[in-house]
């Protein structure tokens, strides 16, 4: 297959996928099965073009991260200056360190067949239970998250080093979880991802130094800019339907996908 066609499918799979709570890596998997691609090369290529996705969010929600950095924020008890930081290291905070230190052994022990599928389907129960028990919510706005919230959510967000369990489904459900509007949650959940998301690729990158060639750029910035494409549409259809419809037919997907998960990474590593 072109190379060109690659970094394409790929970058439409990743933006697609990465913010919705269905498993980026899942997906990856299976297409990667596909095409039939299985390097280290291609391996650093899936972690070049998160930094597409991660894009697309501070470009939707610029005002919101402008905020962030502005001494002088409209809001200043509320998502914004200081505070906001603050509730962004506390989500943050309980993942990178778990991920840092258990990194290698997460590789080596939980990528595997049974493991990821497994993620899938308790992502998928977790989000039936959790729209199940799902009460009036006490907040409905950014501005009202909590730092006992931010934190618990960030707890939640440990489920995601999890192959398969998927980053957005675990932010998301531990803000429906604590209280937040089903929307509150996926725009928090959003915007959380970009320092966790560009915190992991930089380690990754890092690590990947020396097999990454100048000759790959152009490889890599076409996949980026796919997947930079996507995920900008992939964001706003989603927040258009979050606030209508429940998180059951993403769970219902993931239950019909982890078969195919398994059977696919099964005989992809043999």
């Amino acid at each position: 297959m072109p190379e060109t066609l690659v970094a394409v499918i790929l970058g439409i799979v990743q933006g697609l996928t990465e913010f919705l709570p269905v498993s980026s890596s899942g997906h990856l998997i299976i297409t990667n099965a596909l095409i039939g691609e299985d390097t280290l090369r291609m391996k650093t290529f899936e972690v070049v073009i998160q930094l597409g996705s991660i894009l697309a969010v501070v470009l939707l929600y610029r005002r919101r991260f402008y905020a962030l950095l502005r001494p002088d924020a409209a809001h200043p008890g509320g998502f914004s200056g200081a505070r906001g930081i603050y509730l962004l290291f506390l989500t943050c905070l309980p993942a990178s360190v778990l991920g840092f230190f258990a990194h290698d052994a997460i590789k080596k022990e939980l990528f595997n067949p049974a493991s990821v599928a497994l993620a899938l389907v308790v992502g998928a129960v977790a989000m039936l239970l959790v729209e199940r028990g799902r009460r009036p919510p006490s907040v409905t706005g950014l501005d009202a998250i909590t730092p006992r919230m931010a934190l618990g959510i960030g707890l939640c967000q440990c489920f995601s080093l999890w192959p398969g369990f998927s980053r957005s489904a675990s932010t998301i459900m531990g803000g429906m979880a604590l209280g937040a509007r089903r929307d509150v949650a996926a725009e928090y959940s959003f915007i959380a991802a970009v320092p966790i998301m560009f915190g992991a690729t930089a380690f990754d990158l890092f690590q990947s130094l020396d097999i990454l060639k100048t000759s790959d750029i152009p490889f890599f910035l076409l996949g980026m800019g796919v997947s930079l494409l996507v995920a900008l549409v992939a964001i706003k259809v989603f927040m258009g339907l979050v606030g209508r419809i429940s998180l059951r037919p993403f769970a219902w997907y993931r239950l019909a996908l982890a078969p195919i998960v398994f059977w696919t990474l099964r005989n992809y590593a043999g």
